[in-house]
């Protein structure tokens, strides 16, 4: 008996809900008053975007900070002396021994893996400076410091 009052009430809930929209269908032509789409942002005129909405301002705000420090990290590491894992100057190295142990294939795989990072320093360094103009628009919006969600792990400690 259950079983059937569940399903009656299902089908005269499906029934309502799509019962003008099965004429309109079977009629061939369009509800009264126009088309749906155009009508439809008209339903909420006053709804305004909040501040900064839509460009993912506020997480990059919060975030500035953050990616700065993983910007200085990267570009000492590429810039640091041959001693240093991840350096231009230890791949060179790495590319001139295999050249003089006559490792051609080796020798063009890391010349391949140095030019493209070489190429990485000019592009970190745009970033940067990219970034310290999104750090000067954040302040001058009062949005996001940088430390929100980091000094809250760090507390949790």
């Amino acid at each position: 008996m259950h079983r059937g009052k569940s399903a009656l009430v299902a089908c005269a809930a499906t029934a309502a809900l799509l019962g003008p929209v099965g004429i309109a269908a079977a009629g061939g032509s369009a509800p009264a008053g126009g088309s749906a789409p155009a009508s439809a942002p008209a339903a909420f005129p006053s709804a305004k975007a909040p501040k900064g909405a839509g460009g993912g301002s506020r997480g990059l705000c919060k975030r500035a900070k953050r990616i700065d420090k993983r910007l200085d990290r990267a570009l000492k590491r590429l810039k640091g002396p041959a001693t240093v894992r991840g350096s231009v100057a230890r791949l060179t190295k790495r590319v001139e021994r295999a050249e003089k142990a006559d490792h051609t294939e080796v020798q063009t795989f890391l010349n391949h893996k140095l030019t493209f990072r070489r190429s990485l320093v000019p592009t970190l360094e745009q970033r940067r400076k990219d970034l310290s103009k999104v750090q000067k628009w954040c302040a001058a919006r009062g949005e996001g410091s940088g430390s929100g969600s980091g000094s809250d792990k760090e507390s949790a400690k």
